[in-house]
Formats: C-alpha cells, sequence, structure tokens
C-alpha cells in the first residue's frame, strides 16, 4: 500500500511540474514573446482621453488627432538619412540623438521619434514612409482646449519619464501623462486603456495580416468623461480682473465645498502647452523667476492673512470665554502695554465693542481679545495650543485635503513653535501680539482662508473644497461630502457674523456695497517684505479680501489676495464684490468698481525692486502714504516689535 501511494504521489508531482512547465513555455511564453519577436509588429492603438466639462456642462477640454513617427531600432535600414531629416524638419544631429534614445530604450520594442506631426506635415510624409523602414506614423490624440482660460486647474500633458516607467509599467515611452491640474489629479480616470494590434511579417519584413487572427489584439477603452466645479464664465470674469495684478482668487459653494473660481495671477493660455512647441512654451513659462506663471497662487502662495484673521480670534475669544460681545475696549490710535505701544491703529471711534472692532478693524480690540485666550491658562504654552487648535479646527494651518496636486500648509504656530524660539517659559502673549491681526508667524492660503469664510457662512462647518462633480459612471469620494465640524458653538457665530455684514454697512468696505446682495466681508492689508540686496526691505502692502454671500444660507465665499495692492478695499475689495455679483446675478451693476479694476494695473509696484524706485511706505501705520483725498476707510495692520532683544523667527 506504502509502495502504491508514494507511486501516485510522485505521478501527481510530476504531472504538476509538466502542467506548470508547458504553461510557462508554451502558453504563456507565447504571449510574452509577442514582444520580444522581431517578425510580429506592435501597434499600440490609444484611447480616447476623457472630456472635460465645467458645472455648467460646458467644454472645456476635448480631443484633436496627433501623428507620431515610431522607430524599431531593430528593423531600421540604410536610408538616405538627410531626405528623411528633411521631411522630419530636423538636423541630422537630432536623428542620431533620437535614434540612439530609442535603441536604449528597446531594440525591438518602437518608441517615438517624432511626436506630434502636424496634419500638414503628416499628408507630406505618409506618402514616403514606405522608403523607410523600421519607420511608420502612429496615430494618437492631443488635447484641444475649448477655452484659453484655467490654465492651472485644467494642467496639461506630457511625455512620461523613465522613472514613470519603471514605476506603472502601463506606460511607455513617448507615452503622454498629466502633468498638472485635473489631467494630473484624475490621470487614471481621463486616459482610458490602450488596445494592441499584433501583425505577423514575413522575411522581407512585409505584413501579411494579424498574428493569429487577432487572438492577442486587444481594443482600447476610451478614457472616462468628467465634470470639474468650475464655473468657467466667473473664472474667465476674475481672470479678466486679475489682469496686470499678481494674486489669487478662490471661490466656494459653501454648501458643498465645491470650487466656483480658481483664479491665480498671472497666468497663461493652456493651448500654449500642447504639440511641438510645449517643452520650449513650458521652458519660457517656468524660468520666468518674476511673473512666475506656472505658480499657482490660489494654492501655493502662503501670505499673512491680515485682518481676515481677527474674526476667527473673535471666535475664539467666545468660545473660550473670555469675551462678550458687548465688552468694550478703548483704542488710542493703538494698543499699550504699559507705556509701550504695542500696534498702531487707524482713526475710529472709541471705544468699541465686537461688533465695531470687526467693522472698523480695531488692532487694540483684538489684541486684547488675543492676550485674554493666552493668559487665560497659567502657561502660555498650554494657552497657545489650545487657540492653534481652534484655528486649525478651520482648516487653517494644514493641507485641505482638496484634489488638486499643489498646495501648501500655511501655518498656525503653536506653543512648541515658540518655546524652540524663546526657550520654555520664556515667553508670553506679549511676544507674540501680531498674530491677534494676521500678522507675525500666522499664514494661509488664499483657498484656506475662502474655506475659513465658508464655515464661518455656515455657523460652523465646512466641506473640503474639491474640484471634481462627477465622473462618468462613477461617484465622487465621500471625503468631498461628510461635513467638518469646527470646535466654536454655532451660537458664537452671529455676533461675528454681524460684524461682517457692518464691515459692508458702515465699516471698512461700505463703499463696495452691492444693490440687492447681503455681503458679510472683512478687509485687510498685510505688511510685505523681501530682500534687496541682502537688506530687509518693505514692499507696498499686500490687498486682502475674506467675504461670503448671502448673509444667510450662503451660495459663495471667496477669498481675494492681491500683492502690493496698497489697502483691503482698495483692489481685493472692490475685485470680491465683482466676483460675488458676478455669480449670483450673472450681472454687474457696480460698473464704476469693474471700470476702475479693469484700468489701473500693479505692474508699476512689481517693478520698483528691480528699478530702484523707492517705497513710499509711512513706518507709523505701514499704509503707502497718499494724498488725504484718497486716504482709504480701512484698516492696516503693523507688527510692531515687542522686545528688541527677542530672537527673531
Amino acid at each position: 500500500m506504502r509502495k502504491i501511494l508514494l507511486l501516485l504521489t510522485v505521478i501527481l508531482v510530476g504531472l504538476l511540474f509538466i502542467s506548470r512547465l508547458f504553461y510557462l513555455q508554451i502558453y504563456n511564453k507565447e504571449a510574452y514573446s509577442l514582444f520580444e519577436d522581431s517578425a510580429i509588429k506592435k501597434e499600440y492603438d490609444y484611447p480616447k482621453r476623457g472630456y472635460v466639462y465645467d458645472r455648467n456642462g460646458k467644454l472645456l477640454v476635448a480631443n484633436q488627432p496627433s501623428y507620431d513617427v515610431m522607430v524599431i531600432p531593430r528593423e531600421v535600414e540604410p536610408l538616405d538619412t538627410l531626405e528623411f531629416c528633411k521631411l522630419l524638419k530636423i538636423t541630422k544631429e537630432d536623428f542620431i540623438k533620437k535614434y540612439n534614445r530609442a535603441k536604449n530604450y528597446s531594440p525591438r520594442l518602437p518608441s517615438p521619434f517624432v511626436p506630434q506631426l502636424s496634419k500638414k506635415d503628416y499628408a507630406v510624409l505618409q506618402e514616403k514612409m514606405r522608403k523607410f523602414d523600421g519607420f511608420y506614423i502612429q496615430k494618437r490624440s492631443l488635447r484641444d482646449y475649448q477655452t484659453s482660460i484655467g490654465a492651472n486647474v485644467l494642467g496639461d500633458l506630457g511625455e512620461v519619464n523613465q522613472r514613470t516607467i519603471e514605476k506603472k509599467p502601463y506606460y511607455s515611452l513617448g507615452d503622454l501623462i498629466g502633468k498638472q491640474g485635473i489631467e494630473l489629479s484624475y490621470e487614471d480616470v481621463l486616459k482610458g486603456v490602450k488596445g494592441i494590434k499584433f501583425s505577423q511579417k514575413d522575411r522581407f519584413n512585409k505584413i501579411i495580416g494579424p498574428y493569429k487572427n487577432g487572438r492577442f489584439d486587444t481594443l482600447p477603452q476610451p478614457g472616462k468623461d468628467i465634470k470639474i466645479t468650475i464655473d468657467s464664465e466667473l473664472q474667465k470674469y476674475g481672470e479678466l480682473l486679475m489682469t496686470n495684478k499678481r494674486g489669487g482668487i478662490v471661490a466656494i459653494d459653501p454648501s458643498n465645498g465645491e470650487i466656483l473660481a480658481l483664479v491665480t495671477g498671472p497666468s497663461y493660455n493652456p493651448n500654449l502647452l500642447v504639440g511641438r512647441e510645449r517643452n520650449k512654451n513650458f521652458s519660457r513659462l517656468y524660468l520666468d523667476t518674476i511673473a512666475r506663471p506656472t505658480w499657482d497662487r490660489g494654492l501655493q502662495a502662503q501670505y499673512p492673512p491680515g485682518s481676515p484673521f481677527k474674526v476667527i480670534n473673535a471666535l475664539i475669544a467666545l468660545q473660550e470665554g473670555v469675551m462678550e460681545p458687548e465688552e468694550k475696549v478703548t483704542c488710542r490710535m493703538g494698543y499699550y502695554y504699559g507705556s509701550r505701544k504695542l500696534t498702531g491703529c487707524h482713526h475710529h471711534k472709541s471705544p468699541v465693542d465686537m461688533n465695531a472692532g470687526i467693522a472698523q478693524s480695531c488692532n487694540a480690540y483684538f489684541v486684547s481679545a488675543y492676550r485674554k485666550i493666552i493668559d487665560k491658562y497659567d502657561d502660555a504654552g498650554e494657552g497657545m495650543n489650545i487657540w492653534a487648535d481652534h484655528a486649525k479646527s478651520f482648516g487653517l494651518g494644514n493641507f485641505l485635503g482638496y484634489d488638486l496636486p499643489v498646495g501648501q500648509k500655511g501655518r498656525i504656530p503653536d506653543g512648541d513653535y515658540y518655546d524652540r524660539a524663546y526657550g520654555d517659559n520664556r515667553w508670553g502673549s506679549t511676544y507674540i501680539v501680531s498674530n491677534a491681526i494676521g500678522q507675525g508667524e500666522v499664514e494661509a492660503t488664499p483657498i484656506q482662508l475662502a474655506n475659513m469664510a465658508a464655515a464661518i457662512g455656515n455657523r460652523g462647518y465646512y466641506y473640503t473644497p474639491h474640484i471634481i462633480k462627477e465622473i462618468e459612471g462613477d461617484t465622487i469620494p465621500s471625503k468631498y461630502t461628510t461635513r467638518k465640524e469646527t470646535t466654536i458653538d454655532k451660537r458664537h457665530f452671529e455676533p461675528v457674523v454681524q460684524g461682517m455684514f457692518d464691515v459692508y454697512n458702515k465699516g471698512t468696505a461700505a463703499s463696495l456695497r452691492i444693490p440687492g446682495i447681503d455681503i458679510c466681508g472683512k478687509t485687510g492689508t498685510a505688511e510685505n517684505f523681501i530682500k534687496i540686496d541682502s537688506v530687509k526691505t518693505q514692499l507696498t502692502d499686500h490687498s486682502i479680501f475674506v467675504a461670503f454671500a448671502p448673509k444667510d444660507n450662503p451660495k459663495i465665499a471667496i477669498a481675494v489676495f492681491v500683492e502690493n495692492g496698497y489697502w483691503g478695499s482698495r483692489f481685493a475689495g472692490r475685485m470680491a464684490s465683482l466676483m460675488i455679483e458676478k455669480y449670483i446675478n450673472n450681472d454687474i451693476t457696480r460698473t464704476d468698481l469693474e471700470h476702475w479694476i479693469l484700468t489701473h494695473s500693479l505692474e508699476n509696484e512689481y517693478a520698483k525692486p528691480y528699478s530702484g524706485e523707492p517705497f513710499k511706505i509711512n513706518r507709523e501705520t505701514s499704509l503707502q502714504v497718499i494724498p488725504k483725498t484718497q486716504a482709504p476707510d480701512d484698516d492696516f495692520n503693523s507688527s510692531i516689535n515687542v522686545d528688541t532683544n527677542k530672537p527673531k523667527l
């Protein structure tokens, strides 16, 4: 019995080995060897890339035909190189370089030799390709942008590099992949799946028909169409307002977190990054280190948030029970600690309660509130940690988790941050009062400020900002439909919302009201420093504005940041009001604001660091000096040093 069992075991193991060897050497090897067999021609059939539509169904991105000259180095026969180069409009040196590159990639596999021929060049070359063995023309699609706006949102396609090919074997040399914007974020959705066709060749290298009757051929699977949340008309209008200015505009629908507009200035036409001129155009844009058109300021620029940040301190003060809305603070053109003036302030009625403090943007009021938050606790570090947790619950100081490939965290300092700077228990609230007015060590991106405005408009919650609205045959990720709560109780928002409403009614944005729309906003002016010849130099202040509208059940929340824009209501406030009216009414009644924005440029301000022209800065107020007849009814921020011996952060 044992002998029979042993024999059966040997026979069974033998059959398993034979079956496995047959599969590996006969069946599976045949499919694998197709890519190595020079007698079989491999041609990829590239799928239609998914279309992109805006939130209203307007087509933004389609496809256009393109033709690549492909080469299989092993099959190349002696040819008239000069004639071939003339047809392709390349030099002999280029020919050698491209051929060697293809040969190093694989002598047996096809790779692009000259990509993206025009229809005209393709028509001329097609008739003569029979003279050049080893070369053939392959059709594929390029992007066809139906718009000249939103380059930072839409992104572009470029050739895959070797690192990507190694990580993702689906791609091969010459394939196109999303490089920026939604083309990168939703590459897997948009790209589809390549098909492939195998053809049998005879000993004269001529195709005699499909290999194995097409047994191993596959059809391409088209990419999925997507609809994005951008309102293309609002985006277009925002880019128009940002002409000759630098900065960012981000508009969000507070009810669901959908990004309505994502404007960066300056921008560029996305069609510049399509076709054979892509690399040259991209290099020109990328190497413009002054204007930086490829840098998305709405997502990547980290600025001092300025006075809009004061509303966060108001909410934290209410939550922590250190201030009541009716409590008043005296302002003597600034905040004093003993006999020392810690911050300046502009002229307004005094004393002020929370409503007037927000409406008139009183620095003294918010420094007082901020100090009470920190000093509520025996240890300043503990107070800072609690303050930081509240601020971060609004999406500040961290990546928001949106579905675009670039961004910055901003900064909300905590107790550990200042312990590292000053030493444990060697600092207090008077050291860091600039945080009270959105200066100091606090930084935020425009999209974070827009999200902050959305959370306030919702009275304490927000949805993760996102750009995707619909995916063909699929649903959007649940993280974009999940509500996120702040740490502030809902009842504390009404006094702050009313204060922001009064910014438009009787405060620093009273001149920017839009008929028929109840807007809640907050102006801001932030100091602006750079180093010129290793010397810290103060430039013209940044202009900031955040808002939401209508007051109840808001449809839009917005943040506008204009570099070197003087003060909040001068550039950013005007632009925010116009964007809100454009979205809600689809019309502009404040043509005076529009005309002013479209006829005023800041290019002269941006040239000053390079031209040597001086900046006229009023060191008392940090506002650029202007004639009294033009003086703004606006706030300003001044991060005056508190202790001349304290270390720099």
